[in-house]
């Protein structure tokens, strides 16, 4: 299977008291990735989807496990696959690992809207094909969304 793969760094701003990555910091991180996945796997640039297309993916429904903390000066692999892809949704997910130790497991739905109507629109098919390329295999006896 095919994944998008990133590098991000925790910088000093983003650590608590206690040393490690401020978990509401990690929401940051995932949009982060979020953005890169559609500017370097995708080829647009989130910021033109939003402003010139009047098309956004806001979150509906987020899971993320923490196994392992983040701390300052870490530079987290990122890999990003797709789990499922509906009509109007897609579901995202991204294993954030050190070396070869897992440290965050988040899966993130987000709904394909016309900003101006907020209201659902199908995913555009120029773009759902990228998707595809990182989708993950199907567990045996399960049926995707289409």
């Amino acid at each position: 299977m095919t994944a998008f793969l990133t590098q991000q760094t925790v910088r000093f701003g983003h650590v608590d008291p206690a040393g490690i990555a401020y978990y509401p910091r990690i929401y940051d991180y995932i949009h982060e990735a979020f953005e890169e996945l559609w500017e370097r796997h995708v080829g647009v640039l989130y910021y033109h989807l939003i402003q010139e297309r009047k098309i956004g993916f806001p979150l509906v429904h987020s899971e993320v496990d923490f196994a392992n903390p983040l701390r300052f000066g870490d530079r987290p692999v990122v890999r990003v696959t797709c789990f499922q892809i509906g009509r109007a949704s897609l579901g995202l997910r991204y294993l954030y690992s050190l070396d070869k130790a897992s440290c965050i497991d988040a899966r993130m739905i987000t709904a394909c809207i016309n900003l101006e109507r907020m209201q659902s629109i199908p995913i555009p098919s120029e773009y759902r094909g990228r998707f595809e390329s990182i989708l993950e295999p199907l567990p045996a006896k399960e049926t995707r969304k289409r």
